[in-house]
């Protein structure tokens, strides 16, 4: 199976990762069944990277269904230290416009029974989210999206509904009255798998639109939804070029150690099968 050293996680409208070079798909089995689609491994500005269709190629799997222990385990699999997430967002903000990249540092959950951790079973972790993000990698994106010329705001909450239904006009407004920034669908769960996984993980958010909050929303046609999306698609292409590029090939945050105290089980009460399946994520610690 070939390695790669930075995933990407492709959102709505980015289901390709255009300049990949040597680039071969790969099918990747997981003790939680089938990721999304298959990855794409292949070199991008030098580096090697492993890209992954979140919602599969053709847009198939709602935000609902899909795989999220599955895609992150893959990329673990496949040796994946640093992911870079690309997440189609609605702004809860007048002063996040449609168009703009928004760099979240925070998550809130408002999912309803999704699973946002590979354990359980017999094997108990609690790792810390208090910072879910990893800030080597925002800074890479930051500097990557100066670079590119494209409008960026680093900070912020980004607040992860069920969907797949967009928000009533009264959520909306609550979740503004929250203090909270964007809004989608998707990325809370692979933000906390991925810190279990001791992966570094950071999200490059593209404003499609103000929610239904604002006054102008009603006025807003689905073309001007799409042409914005796409303007949004080829730029964050632009970026991820860049960051990659730019991503230090040392890893000196703590990412790569996060389950180091989180395990609580005493290790001779681990179940043989959990600890099987898990090994590849705390086989390390045990």
């Amino acid at each position: 199976m070939p390695k790669a050293e930075i995933g990407i996680i492709g959102g709505s409208g980015l289901y390709n990762m255009p300049g990949l070079k040597r680039a071969r798909e790969v099918r990747v089995a997981t003790p939680f069944g089938r990721p999304s689609d298959a990855y794409v491994v292949g070199e991008l500005e030098g580096r090697s990277v492993a890209f992954l269709a979140r919602h599969g190629r053709g847009h198939v799997l709602t935000p609902s269904e899909i795989n999220f222990r599955a895609n992150i385990y893959g990329m673990k699999k496949l040796g994946v230290q640093r992911t870079i997430s690309i997440s189609a967002v609605g702004s809860l903000r007048e002063e996040l416009k449609p168009a703009e990249m928004v760099l979240p540092l925070q998550f809130f959950d408002r999912t309803r029974g999704r699973v946002s951790t590979f354990f359980g079973g017999g094997l108990v972790a609690h790792i810390s989210s208090a910072d879910p993000v990893c800030h080597t990698v925002v800074d890479a994106l930051g500097g990557a999206c100066e670079a590119s010329g494209v409008v960026h705001h680093r900070g912020g909450t980004y607040l992860c509904m069920e969907g797949p239904a967009f928000s009533t006009r009264a959520e909306s407004n609550v979740y503004r009255s929250w203090g909270m920034d964007v809004i989608g669908m998707t990325n809370l769960q692979e933000a906390k798998l991925a810190r279990e996984a001791e992966i570094c993980y950071a999200t490059l958010a593209m404003v499609t639109d103000y929610d239904c909050w604002h006054d102008d929303h009603d006025a807003v046609t689905v073309e001007q939804i799409i042409d914005t999306l796409n303007r949004n698609v080829e730029n964050a292409q632009k970026i991820i070029r860049a960051a990659v590029g730019a991503m230090p090939r040392e890893r000196t945050c703590k990412c790569g150690s996060a389950l180091a105290h989180a395990i609580l089980t005493d290790r001779n009460r681990i179940p043989p099968a959990v600890r099987k399946k898990l090994a590849l994520l705390v086989g390390k610690y045990l």
